[in-house]
C-alpha cells in the first residue's frame, strides 16, 4: 500500500512502525515541542504532496495533534483505537505498538479537516445522546470514536471534531444505535 501524502508521526518508532506497514514517508514531530522548523517541514510537505497526522491515541498525541492542525490547515487525520495501539504486555499506548494491519486500516480510513460551514450535530444532540454530563459518556464518546474513525475526543471538543469531519447526522445517529444496542446486549 504505497501513501501520496507524507504522514506526521510523534517518533522513530512510530516511523518504523509505519513503513513495515505501508510504502509512505514520515516526519517526526520528536515529542509534543514541536518546534518551528519541523512545523515548516509540515507547511511544505503539505503544499507539495499532503500531510496526514497520525499521532498516539493519548493525550500528547491528541495535543500534538491540534497544535499541527493548527499551524498547517488542510492536513488529514489517520485515527488509532486505544486497543490497537497498545502492547501485548500492555504497558504503553502509541502507533508503535499497532499491528500492520491496524495501520493499515487507519490510513484507509483518512478523515478530512473541513471548516466554514454551520455544524450539523449540536451540543444539545450530544447531551441526548448521552456522550456528555453522564455516567456513561466517556465510554460512549470511546466507542463513537471509533464507530465513527475520528478517534476519541473528550466532551469539550467532541462537537468541534465532529463538525471538522463533517460527520452526518445519519452517520453519528447509526453510530449512536449501535452503541445503545451494544449496551443492551452487556447488560
Amino acid at each position: 500500500m504505497k501513501i501520496k501524502e507524507i504522514i506526521v508521526v510523534e517518533g522513530r518508532d512510530d516511523t518504523t512502525a509505519i513503513k513495515r506497514s505501508v510504502d509512505a514517508d514520515t516526519i517526526e514531530t520528536n515529542g509534543s515541542a514541536v518546534g518551528d522548523a519541523v512545523i515548516e517541514q509540515i507547511r511544505l510537505a503539505q503544499e507539495t504532496r499532503g500531510v496526514i497526522i497520525f499521532t498516539d491515541p493519548d493525550f500528547p498525541g491528541e495535543k500534538i495533534r491540534k497544535l499541527v492542525a493548527e499551524q498547517v490547515p488542510g492536513c488529514k487525520h489517520a485515527f488509532l483505537a486505544k486497543p490497537d495501539a497498545r502492547p501485548k504486555n500492555g504497558r504503553g499506548i502509541g502507533v508503535e505498538h499497532a499491528s500492520k494491519e491496524a495501520i493499515r486500516n487507519a490510513l484507509k480510513d483518512v478523515k478530512e479537516e473541513m471548516a466554514d460551514t454551520d455544524p450539523v450535530i449540536l451540543k444539545s444532540d450530544l447531551l441526548t445522546a448521552g456522550l456528555i454530563g453522564g455516567p456513561k459518556a466517556k465510554d460512549r464518546r470511546e466507542r463513537l470514536g471509533v464507530l465513527l474513525k475520528i478517534g476519541y475526543t473528550n466532551g469539550k471538543q467532541l462537537e468541534k471534531r465532529l463538525h471538522m469531519f463533517k460527520i452526518t447526522r445519519e452517520a453519528f445517529a447509526q453510530a449512536i444505535e449501535e452503541i445503545v444496542r451494544e449496551e443492551q446486549q452487556n447488560d
